[in-house]
């Protein structure tokens, strides 16, 4: 176990009191909520970091990194649509979680063809994700129809064409050997 495994593990932890904070009825728990988020992020950008820095990188923080991503996104994706109760939400929101089900499964059976490098991470992914990071913060944050919060729901939208703008690529780059298969 390392400190980038560690600060994975803590990223998992963080997704339950993300959920109890989001749910208390006080004026405190969202600006918590979204603190807890934020920190999250930044966990998730710092455990890379220093995995690479450190060369630390392991099978199991490899494994383990995109699962806790993926699962914080989703968590908090979900909260959001019952919270704002809004299709304008609701639709990026599952835009963005269908793509993470979709690739995750791509890059597994590309992994297992020896092709993972076909699908790797790319710039688009990142901005992708960083835009992500943003709205689901501001959104987790403000309440619906507050100037940040619709700032937030237009961030989504932009996260969620990047989305498919990304998967598309990926889709591409896979196509060869998924034809194959056929």
């Amino acid at each position: 176990m390392n400190i980038p495994n560690l600060l994975t593990l803590a990223r998992i932890a963080f997704i339950p009191l993300l959920v109890v904070f989001f749910y208390l009825p006080y004026a405190w728990s969202l600006p918590v909520a979204a603190g807890l988020f934020a920190l999250a992020a930044v966990t998730d950008w710092l455990d890379g970091y220093l995995a690479r820095l450190w060369n630390q990188s392991t099978p199991f923080g490899a494994f383990l990194d995109p699962v806790a991503d993926k699962v914080m996104v989703a968590v908090a994706l979900a909260l959001l649509i019952e919270r704002f109760d809004s299709i304008w939400l609701t639709l990026p929101a599952l835009v963005i979680i269908g793509r993470e089900i979709v690739i995750s499964a791509l890059r597994e059976w590309m992994a297992e063809m020896g092709k993972r490098g076909n699908v790797a991470v790319s710039w688009l992914g990142k901005v992708k994700t960083t835009l992500q990071m943003v709205a689901l913060l501001l959104l987790l944050a403000f309440a619906p129809g507050t100037p940040l919060a619709l700032v937030g729901v237009a961030t989504l939208h932009v996260a969620a064409l990047l989305t498919l703008w990304s998967m598309a690529l990926y889709l591409r780059a896979a196509w060869p050997h998924l034809s194959r298969s056929m």
